[in-house]
């Protein structure tokens, strides 16, 4: 019998632990606050971010990291990104040493620059070996409700992305593998950008055509911080690229596309931050990225005005013409070698 842990129990964490124990395995859900993990665990659903999807049989809810974490043959962590190095370091006494590991975490850490795969190997010991990056196109409800959609996920050991693959893919879970990890963690961080601006445009009615334009030069910014970075171009057209990217833009159900139609409409970033139980990562991930731009010196301007948006008050409707009215560009140009 197949034992998986799942560390955190948002949106995205619930989901792939009912996928997991759809597939009938032996599943533990982590939730760190007791009272939660008993309330989930008694009504057999996650009422607060997945209302009406009930839990398998196998599906368990914990609140001890430790009976989420030993004895299991995947754990995946899942918690938000700002979080993961302290979830990390309560979870290493108890993972065993077989123990594959899994980061579903989308975002960049804000004080170091470092992606979730670097922070959880700096947390657990010989982490490296055994560790790999899931993403892709995966609007967490809809993968709760079966329908089809497919994702990637991207390890250092060929074998170990092989392993993964199998415990993870389903008839509606089509799951391919990569050796791409940077290239997929900073695709799966860097769009959540993107769809805050992609929420504006909705949020002001600019239309599709101004959508599609902002979609593909995002795109562009997404790659080329990327490739200065490491990665392998062909990445950001696969699906933690382009296909994360579409998802994210498109749907309503995406946290950084609602913040961006919702600070279109004129409420204050601290606002809707105080108002909602979710994390939109794509606030913090807007800070990581231009330093990190600095860094590889590479150009992200619409990075740049959504950061003028979020932490300076610059009013929405003003940021456009600024994008538009910037010096006549080569359509591949940004980075520091061009």
């Amino acid at each position: 019998m197949v034992a998986v842990g799942v560390i955190g129990s948002g949106g995205w964490g619930t989901t792939l632990a009912l996928l997991l124990a759809t597939k009938g395995y032996q599943t533990t859900l982590w939730e760190h606050h007791p009272e939660r993990a008993q309330e989930m665990q008694q009504q057999r659903e996650n009422t607060l971010f997945l209302p009406d999807i009930p839990f398998p049989e196998a599906l368990t809810v914990t609140p001890s990291i430790e009976e989420a974490a030993q004895g299991k043959e995947l754990l995946i962590l899942v918690t938000p990104s700002q979080r993961i190095r302290e979830n990390a370091h309560l979870l290493a006494p108890h993972i065993d040493k077989e123990t594959l590991l899994v980061s579903a975490s989308k975002g960049i850490e804000i004080s170091t620059l470092k992606r979730m795969t670097e922070v959880i190997a700096e947390e657990i010991p010989d982490a490296w070996g055994r560790l790999v990056a899931l993403s892709g196109p995966n609007i967490a409800r809809e993968v709760a409700e079966h329908k089809p959609t497919a994702a990637v996920v991207a390890a250092y050991i060929p074998a170990v992305g092989m392993r993964v693959q199998t415990l993870l893919s389903t008839s509606w879970f089509r799951v391919y593998t990569t050796d791409d990890v940077i290239g997929v963690e900073l695709g799966g961080a860097l769009k959540n950008i993107i769809a805050i601006g992609a929420g504006f445009n909705d949020g002001m009615g600019y239309g599709e055509n101004a959508k599609a334009a902002f979609i593909t030069r995002g795109l562009a910014e997404i790659s080329r911080l990327g490739i200065a970075a490491g990665a392998n171009p062909l990445t950001f057209a696969g699906l933690a690229g382009i296909g994360d990217l579409i998802a994210t833009c498109a749907s309503p159900l995406s946290r950084n596309q609602q913040l961006g139609r919702r600070l279109a409409s004129g409420e204050t970033l601290d606002k809707i931050l105080r108002s909602t139980h979710t994390v939109a990562e794509g606030v913090t991930t807007t800070k990581a990225a231009l330093q990190l731009a600095a860094r590889y010196q590479v150009e992200m301007p619409i990075t740049t005005q959504l950061s003028h948006i979020l932490f300076e008050g610059l009013d929405p409707r003003k940021a456009v013409p600024e994008l538009m009215m910037r010096d006549p560009k080569h359509e591949r140009g940004g980075s520091a070698s061009q």
